[in-house]
């Protein structure tokens, strides 16, 4: 019986002690501890280029929103000017020369009219006549009899006027002209992307604006929230989410001719691992999420497992929101980015502050390793259940 007991003990001493070692190198885990992810400095996981590991301060969150500031339209853009009356290239114009009596130059041209002036007056009768419509040619020109050819593409309409007046000056009798757009070809908007429908927008003498324009395309097909509103005007591209255009009437800005409004569906969206509440894709708006939104959104950390100094932002950072000094010795990814980790000790209650100013970026990941102990306590777990089994039929058989 004696024999049988220290065999027993023997058998559980060895069967604890592999299961030990076994269960140390097979801890479950989430991820990477805060000390390996403190680590990875110096490391050439990524591309080769070494991980910048940054503590999240006031002064890294102020230097992240200056290098990612959106530029507004109203600062790229400006407020602009109604050009609905600007003539251009393609444009049917309706001229029509009205002659005081005795009108003879212009007489025998059809489709006149006649105004008869008030008692008071004591002229005749004066007429109108009307041209033929033409297109403004690729030089820019309309012909008008008797005056020659006319430049009208980039002038108004009371321009044009005035200078065929001046050229039948001593032609024709007190000349005065109207000038009016029959068809508009050149002051157009081109409308395209995730809209109702894409279309070629004329612009008047209102002075069309963003939303103006959108409205005629038939509005967005996609939640306001995940839109945005991209501008190309001549090589200058600016970009802004569609809520700011509508919360922000100085961002309405007047569009020009030959712009094109590009609306963007864009589901921006960040992954959250590791010992926070919920481990999901989370997507949000086009206007932005802040740590402390996207903490809130996957419900907070996990006070079981979570270590509060180990919570980390891993992403792509474009070099520009990166001090001198972490600049200068980083290197890039082929896409020009630099991969850093955002160390944030939650802890200290200053991050809650600067939480709600530090940006989250579309495909950040959002990672909570778990706390030490918390790692120690699966270790015991998986001791337990691996030698209390063992110790208990060693107890059966020192019985037998």
């Amino acid at each position: 019986m004696i024999r049988i007991s220290i065999t027993a003990s023997r058998l559980l001493a060895t069967t604890g002690i592999v299961m030990s070692l076994s269960a140390c190198a097979s801890i479950p885990a989430a991820g990477p501890s805060t000390r390996i992810v403190d680590q990875a400095a110096g490391r050439t996981a990524i591309a080769n280029a070494n991980i910048k590991v940054i503590d999240v301060t006031d002064t890294v969150t102020r230097d992240i929103l200056a290098a990612n500031r959106q530029t507004l339209f109203s600062e790229s853009l400006g407020e602009g000017r109604p050009v609905g009356s600007v003539v251009g290239k393609g444009d049917v114009l309706d001229i029509a020369i009205w002659e005081a009596p005795p009108a003879a130059l212009f007489g025998a041209i059809g489709g006149g009219s006649q105004i008869t002036p008030s008692v008071a007056d004591s002229i005749s009768t004066a007429h109108a006549s009307s041209l033929p419509e033409q297109m403004v040619d690729s030089d820019g020109q309309i012909s008008v009899p008797f005056a020659g050819r006319i430049q009208a593409d980039g002038r108004t309409l009371e321009q044009i006027a005035q200078d065929v007046d001046k050229r039948l000056a001593g032609k024709a009798h007190q000349p005065q002209t109207i000038v009016r757009v029959v068809r508009n070809a050149a002051s157009n908007v081109t409308v395209v992307g995730d809209v109702a429908n894409s279309a070629h927008v004329p612009l008047t003498a209102r002075g069309e604006r963003v939303l103006d324009v959108l409205a005629s395309a038939g509005g967005v097909k996609q939640p306001v929230g995940k839109m945005t509103v991209q501008i190309t005007r001549d090589a200058k591209v600016t970009s802004l989410p569609l809520e700011t255009v509508i919360r922000d009437p100085r961002q309405n800005v007047r569009l020009q001719p030959d712009d094109v409004m590009t609306v963007l569906f864009q589901p921006f969206s960040f992954t959250a691992l590791g010992a926070s509440s919920r481990n999901e894709e989370v997507p949000f708006e086009a206007t932005g999420l802040t740590l402390a939104q996207a903490l809130g959104r996957v419900a907070g950390l996990q006070d079981a497992r979570a270590d509060v100094k180990g919570v980390f932002i891993f992403r792509m950072e474009d070099p520009a929101a990166l001090s001198p000094e972490e600049r200068a010795n980083a290197k890039v990814t082929p896409d020009g980015r630099v991969p850093v980790i955002y160390r944030i000790n939650m802890k200290d209650p200053a991050t809650l502050f600067i939480a709600q100013s530090f940006p989250i970026r579309n495909k950040d990941v959002l990672y909570v390793s778990n706390a030490p102990l918390a790692d120690i306590q699966k270790f015991l777990n998986v001791i337990f259940s691996t030698v209390l089994p063992v110790a208990s039929t060693a107890a059966i058989v020192a019985a037998q």
